[in-house]
């Protein structure tokens, strides 16, 4: 039985669902309806970190949302189930939970009290059906972090007016932990304009965590948060905290003359090193991100889905020169990302990959790669039945560092004989559409010419790690439950992932690792040699930032892995370090 439960009215809220792509112009926003912290008779509290930008799009479940500032937002407004401790194990958030436990193994059924005082801003309580929102979306919607657990749950029952939840899965799934963190309200959401895609693309319509937004300005490149006066649950020490666009040299300065008490930045060599040159009343901290930049040589491309092609093109690729282009003598430069599932700052990380392409280029290896399959060289340009070969190649738009990689790329192609045609969709257009076009028959099946849909064979673009291994796994590589029980192989089905990667041969592997069955290093053992020579992700470094810590600060740390700083803010305070 589904949750059922009658929808709040969302008048309000249109407001706040403003689409990235309409023609038609957004209704004014609307920021939750929390008052503002008092500050009658006293200065507020207030503690001001310099970020990158203030980006729209601050859905954490979406791919194209990914950014500090919406992984900041979500730690400080969000509620989540389990959180992740500073050793990388989770713990059960008890400011949202009473409990969550395994009921029974046979079947699978997890069941989760959430504490009857929790709610969201506006005094809707937070109950099931926000799980079960939550739980849809990341099962159908394409372009979302970490689908596979999501997949796997077969029925979700509302108990106790919605205050406890029980969970049943098609399998035992050991990684059930990481699921259902970052609610979002869904009687706000469910019946909105625009729908999952709209869902947090320029505000928050309610919150539920220690922080309220006072204002979000994207223009400006400022959030403004104050203490939520009603969270139920320990109380901000600080009345409020500032996150700032910051460009490199103005952070310097801020952190240097004590306007900003920290920033948490995406920097290069160049930057470290100034910052460095600010001595020890600064100290800094790489925070890894839970994301790592990929080359995605598509198999559902027309042209890609031989696999003679792939591994010519693969061999052309100078994956060094990539990485360079990318980390910018960055943090990431310790960061390079030599496995397939793997993260590299993850405890237990082995590189696994192997010599020869993609580890370095070939050009011989790539020239017979391609004649085996067809193609000649003729005129400096690779042409098969007179026909160039040729590849689109997609970035985010102007989203760094995918962009300087997929220059640098398309530069490697083009001197090697292969027309390349790049081009920059924004984050929504490219994950949630042209990476997510239907496929018939093993195929990409591009529709709508006239909307400017094309079929994107080569894509340069950030692919979520971290958390539990075995759901990285199959949300990266996994297939689509329809693309390997359908009968009708013509029939149109979306991917299962970024990548258009679905490998009936290995699915069954994939599967038994999710569920435990076969324990994630041995099945890795086998998998990731093959994922290597299918040339379908050439993963290149996994992302960092420099976290600056300046004076006149307390409790302020680099957080969990891959979480970063934010998770603590509500012990942060102004004063000596």
């Amino acid at each position: 039985m589904r949750v059922n439960r009658k929808a709040v009215p969302v008048l309000a809220l249109a407001a706040v669902l403003v689409t990235a792509c309409s023609n038609t112009p957004p209704p004014p926003v609307v920021s939750s309806s929390v008052p503002p912290a008092s500050t009658t008779g006293k200065t507020p509290s207030q503690i001001v970190a310099g970020v990158d930008d203030v980006l729209g799009g601050y859905n954490p479940h979406n791919l194209a949302d990914s950014s500090q500032v919406t992984s900041a937002l979500s730690q400080l407004l969000l509620p989540s189930v389990f959180r992740q401790k500073d050793d990388g194990s989770t713990q059960l958030d008890k400011s949202l939970m009473k409990s969550a436990e395994v009921l029974s193994q046979q079947p699978f059924v997890v069941a989760y009290e959430i504490r009857p005082d929790a709610s969201w801003s506006d005094g809707a309580p937070i109950a099931a059906e926000d799980f079960d929102y939550l739980r849809t979306q990341m099962r159908d919607q394409p372009g979302v972090i970490g689908p596979a657990g999501y997949r796997q749950i077969t029925d979700l029952q509302s108990r106790e007016g919605g205050k406890r939840v029980e969970v049943t899965f098609a399998k035992p799934y050991p990684g059930w932990q990481t699921l259902f963190s970052d609610l979002l309200p869904a009687h706000l959401l469910k019946d909105a304009p625009d729908g999952w895609r709209g869902a947090l693309a320029s505000n928050f319509p309610a919150v539920a965590g220690p922080f309220s937004i006072k204002s979000l300005d994207i223009a400006r490149g400022e959030v403004v948060l104050e203490r939520n006066e009603r969270y139920w649950e320990k109380p901000a020490a600080i009345d409020r905290i500032v996150l700032r666009r910051s460009d490199q040299q103005t952070l310097l300065a801020a952190l240097q003359s004590g306007n900003d008490q920290f920033a948490l930045s995406r920097t290069t060599g160049d930057g470290l090193k100034r910052l460095g040159d600010l001595g020890s009343a600064v100290k800094l901290h790489t925070v890894a991100r839970p994301l790592v930049a990929d080359v995605l040589l598509r198999p559902v491309s027309a042209t890609l889905h031989d696999t003679q092609v792939r591994a010519g093109i693969a061999a052309l690729i100078d994956r060094t020169k990539l990485i360079t282009e990318g980390v910018d003598g960055g943090p990431s430069s310790a960061l390079h990302a030599d496995a397939q599932v793997q993260a590299p700052s993850v405890s237990g990380y082995t590189a696994t990959i192997p010599p020869g392409p993609p580890t370095a280029p070939d050009v011989t290896k790539a020239e017979e790669s391609l004649k085996a399959a067809g193609y000649t060289k003729t005129a400096g340009t690779w042409r098969k039945n007179g026909k160039a070969l040729s590849l689109v190649i997609a970035s985010p738009g102007t989203q760094e560092p995918y962009a300087s990689i997929a220059k640098e790329l398309t530069g490697q192609l083009a001197a090697q004989g292969i027309e390349v045609n790049p081009i920059t969709p924004q984050p929504r257009d490219l994950f949630s559409g042209l990476l997510a076009m239907p496929v018939a028959g093993g195929i990409q099946q591009p529709t709508g010419d006239s909307a400017g849909n094309v079929g994107i064979d080569v894509a340069v673009v950030p692919q979520a790690v971290g958390g539990d291994t075995a759901s990285v796994l199959a949300s990266t590589f996994g297939c689509r439950l329809e693309q390997t029980t359908g009968t009708d192989t013509t029939k149109p089905v979306v991917p299962g992932n970024s990548a258009g990667f679905c490998d009936p041969a290995l699915q069954p592997s994939i599967d038994a690792a999710l569920s435990g069955s076969t324990p994630i290093a041995e099945a890795l053992t086998t998998l990731e040699p093959e994922l290597w020579r299918q040339n379908v992700v050439i993963p290149l470094f996994q992302l960092a930032d420099t976290l600056a810590i300046g004076s006149g600060i307390s409790g302020v740390t680099p957080g969990p892995p891959m979480v970063g700083p934010f998770g603590s803010a509500v012990n942060w305070t102004r004063g000596p370090k």
